[in-house]
């Protein structure tokens, strides 16, 4: 188990010496790449044992997804304050703050593992929450340090790609270091080990430079936030990422308790499976910035909605460990397309200058929705089963069908007025 956490590290230095010859992008976007799995690991670890570990600590059923849905809360309402700490003091001083709130967690879920308290377990879900929400953000300041906003597919697609590594990370720690300290129900091992990661991020961290902006861009009319979030190109971004996040994020947190709990799939099976989602989640970063140049994002966004109707095909079909893991594997290619349709395309809906309260607003929505999602799985899925848990996703997959047929009308009616223009 420890060498293939060790393996996983190692491979992620090969990737980052190896992409950083094959793109001539800012330092910034590959220091980037190499902290964001370190930090990123704790989220697997909460998804993987949040309920678990909350069941062995004589937690209600109902509440047993509470850590996962508190540490979603904690993004939401970290949300807004990381980005207006990013624009104030900028994004190193943002980045090292959130970085504190994780090894806080870190070291608090480590102390609730030792004693059995679920309310400081919950506690530190929440911390981890918060960091999770200053995480958001560098995907945001590595838009920044590109200069050409043809790049930023691109780049969104290598920081996308990190993931791939705080997925094997992540339950490989929390199977691996579950008993190195003594405690009740285990795991507290597994939280010293994160507060490792994040302290050698911190400390890789100090070459971060804040973004260099023009002048230009700290200028001009700010407009209010009730015009901004009326142009259709930020509701189809924002209902692209926010359903997108929110979908994955309630058939996710249901799939650990319906496996082992429900089901009596192995932990071994259970852990297999959602280290195999969340690198479905990153792996496609590897070919998404070519699909974006080649189909456009509006098919890129189609092809996520389709495949997230695919899911609810094969979970409707059985609950053999493979019927989980292909619905679970879809679920993260799904995911992959749509949030990088939503986040490519925000930027498209603001000026320079208000670009943090339209980041801050951005996030707050998505990881809102996403805190319902992961807080109704638990509850339906102890109270009607995972099948009624897969169909109530329904509704909102009918949604994005209809944003996805929106935005082709959009498209198909400003590339007529550029052939009018053009005459």
């Amino acid at each position: 188990m420890l060498s293939n956490i060790i393996i996983t590290l190692v491979l992620l230095l090969l990737s980052f010496f190896g992409l950083q010859r094959l793109f001539t992008l800012p330092k910034n976007i590959w220091l980037l790449f190499l902290v964001q799995p370190l930090v990123m690991a704790a989220s697997p670890v909460i998804v993987f044992i949040g309920g678990i570990l909350a069941t062995s600590m004589g937690a209600d059923p109902a509440l047993v997804t509470l850590p996962v849905t508190v540490m979603i809360l904690g993004v939401a309402s970290a949300a807004i304050p990381a980005a207006l700490l990013a624009k104030i003091k900028g994004r190193r001083f943002a980045v090292f703050t959130g970085f504190t709130f994780g090894f806080s967690g870190t070291m608090l879920a480590m102390f609730a593992a030792l004693n059995a308290s679920f309310e400081l377990f919950v506690l530190a879900s929440l911390l981890f929450g918060a960091s999770t929400a200053f995480i958001q953000q560098l995907r945001f300041a590595a838009i920044e340090s590109v200069s050409d906003s043809k790049d930023i597919p691109t780049v969104l697609s290598i920081l996308m790609l990190s993931g791939i590594f705080s997925a094997f990370l992540g339950p490989e720690i929390a199977v691996t270091a579950k008993d190195w300290l003594v405690s009740p129900h285990g795991y507290a091992g597994s939280f010293l080990f994160l507060a490792g990661l994040f302290i050698v991020a911190m400390i890789l961290m100090l070459n971060f430079k804040n973004p260099v902006l023009k002048l230009s861009e700290n200028q001009g009319e700010v407009r209010p936030l009730s015009q901004i979030i009326k142009q259709p190109i930020f509701v189809i971004s924002i209902l692209s990422a926010a359903i997108g996040f929110a979908l994955m994020s309630y058939l996710m947190t249901a799939t650990p308790l319906s496996m082992h709990h429900l089901h009596g799939h192995s932990l071994n099976d259970t852990k297999w499976v959602i280290q195999s989602h969340i690198a479905a989640m990153f792996i496609p970063s590897l070919f998404t910035a070519l699909l974006v140049k080649r189909i456009g994002l509006k098919n890129l966004m189609l092809a996520g909605t389709v495949i997230y109707a695919l899911v609810t095909v094969i979970a409707l079909s059985g609950e053999q460990v493979m019927h989980y893991w292909w619905a679970l594997i879809l679920l993260g290619i799904g995911w992959n397309f749509l949030f990088l349709t939503g986040t490519s395309l925000l930027p498209q809906s603001y000026q320079a200058c208000e670009r943090h309260k339209v980041q801050a607003l951005n996030d707050f929505i998505i990881f809102g929705f996403q805190a319902i999602a992961s807080l109704m799985a638990g509850w339906i899925l102890f109270k009607a089963g995972w099948h009624f848990v897969v169909l109530t996703s329904l509704p909102f997959i009918l949604i994005l069908f209809v944003v996805t047929g929106f935005y082709f009308k959009k498209e198909r009616a400003k590339a007529q007025q550029t052939e009018c223009k053009a005459e």
